[in-house]
């Protein structure tokens, strides 16, 4: 069962030659989410080889420019390839208002598009079904951002195969099992413990971008599998990096080291490094030794875990 990050781009606000804005894809069991659309985003995603036609739900941080200009233009083409389902948006209320100025380019699509608001000022949960819960995680940026929280849902319980065939478990007992519930008998009782498992733990994927280091981000983000982290700048551009409520890759490295996450991967580089982002990888292992740069096209999976 797939859980994976695809790095579209790994750039910050102003162009470099050959990079594209921050965004990325995250693939839940074969259900694609968009997380931003700057500039050039739909040409990554053709890229990369991300189904549009699969793709129903995008979400945005916040509304700076490299987060949100190529939006515009994957709407559009989703028209042009006579997409049909909805699309669901979650973003901060402005950009629907912002969307519906420019009807113009909209009023013709063949598929309707689903605002959803979201409140960047408290954590809340934005999406929910069978799999997956994505819960935002409030920033801290120079305009309301937020980040969000990926998790998988407990998977329902299995019945072993042994425990079937040494207790000649009934169809009637097996169902009672999966629900966790103990098998009664007449003369014993068969522990639910004894007969199921899981099939693995839930695993958990948080993005955060754009944000200066806060502690709120250390809790949200507690444990989790994989956590993106945007790393703007070099240490000793911190000033910088305070003055744009910004991270630098020392930041990054801390929140998660004491947020005990498994992997880090760090992006969102300023211009000024030119797109050598060795200095920034270098600077977080010190602190942080499984930290991965998001280098365009690079995946990210995480694996079951049983």
């Amino acid at each position: 069962m797939t859980f994976r990050l695809t790095m579209l781009g790994s750039a910050s606000a102003l162009p470099v030659v050959g990079e594209y804005p921050t965004a990325c894809v995250i693939n839940s069991h074969e259900q694609f989410f968009l997380i931003d659309a700057g500039e050039g985003v739909q040409k990554q995603l053709i890229r990369y080889n991300i189904p549009l036609h699969k793709l129903n739900r995008i979400l945005i941080t916040h509304l700076h420019g490299d987060h949100v200009f190529g939006l515009f233009g994957l709407v559009s083409t989703m028209g042009l390839i006579k997409r049909e389902q909805p699309l669901h948006i979650y973003a901060p209320a402005a950009l629907e208002e912002l969307m519906s100025s420019m009807g113009i380019f909209f009023d013709l699509l063949p598929y309707k598009i689903e605002h959803h608001p979201i409140e960047s000022a408290r954590a809340e949960t934005i999406f929910e079904n069978k799999t997956l819960t994505i819960t935002t995680i409030p920033l801290k940026h120079s305009v309301p951002a937020c980040g969000f929280l990926f998790k998988e849902k407990t998977p329902a319980l299995n019945v072993s195969k042994a425990a079937i065939a040494n207790h000649s478990l009934s169809l009637h007992e097996i169902c009672a099992a999966k629900r966790g519930e103990d098998i009664v008998r007449a003369d014993h009782t068969l522990p639910n413990s004894m007969l199921t498992y899981r099939p693995y733990s839930p695993r958990s994927i948080a993005y955060c971008t754009d944000t200066a280091y806060s502690d709120t981000i250390v809790e949200a983000v507690r444990d989790v599998d994989l956590l993106f982290h945007e790393a703007t700048f070099a240490c000793p551009d911190s000033t910088r990096a305070a003055m744009t409520d910004h991270s630098t890759a020392t930041d990054a490295a801390m929140t998660a080291l004491k947020a005990n996450v498994g992997r880090l991967v760090i992006g969102h580089f300023s211009s000024r490094y030119k797109g050598d982002n060795t200095p920034l990888l270098e600077e977080a292992r010190k602190i942080f030794p499984q930290t991965y740069c998001a280098a365009q096209g690079e995946v990210f999976d995480v694996k079951l875990k049983h």
